[in-house]
């Protein structure tokens, strides 16, 4: 018997799409104890404010909550401790190279289950400046006002 195919995604930071201009993203396996897994398996856990930092050629993930899982008796640690993230060598000195070139940082996008195993998706991103967020909201506006427009019109209402 097969497994289902769907990878269920635990958490999104949906809001570095509106404070970052997002960049290239990897996928990356993130270092957990046995009570994180069970409180992100019960689908628990705030991407908000996280980032990922190089440190000694290692890149370690910051400011992510993965709250406490009750039912847990032992080693229920920091919810929001530093967490080492999985890449290969050559990926994390591609990311070193690029963060120190350009000044972007590392933000969490996705964190998801993939084969039974946690995943992070990392991306590269530059800070957005405030009429760089209020232009994004005009054009989304803009973009939904069309699209009722055209919805009227196929329905026979009046604009």
């Amino acid at each position: 018997m097969k497994k289902p195919e769907a990878d269920p995604v635990v958490a999104r930071n949906r809001k570095a799409a509106h404070d970052y201009h997002l960049g290239e993203s990897w996928e990356a396996g993130i270092v957990l104890q046995g009570p994180e897994v069970k409180a992100l398996r019960a689908g628990r856990a705030s991407l908000v404010g996280g980032f990922a930092a190089i440190e000694d050629r290692e890149i370690w993930l910051h400011g992510v909550h993965i709250p406490q899982y009750s039912q847990a008796r032992w080693f229920n640690d920091g919810s929001r401790r530093k967490r080492k993230l999985l890449l290969h060598r050559a990926q994390i000195d591609k990311i070193e190279r690029k963060v120190n070139e350009s000044g972007l940082t590392i933000v969490p996008v996705t964190l998801y289950f993939k084969d039974g195993r946690a995943k992070v998706e990392i991306a590269l991103a530059r800070g957005k400046k405030t009429w760089d967020k209020r232009h994004a909201l005009a054009e989304r506006e803009a973009s939904r006002e069309a699209e009722r427009a055209v919805s009227r019109r196929r329905k026979g209402r009046p604009d």
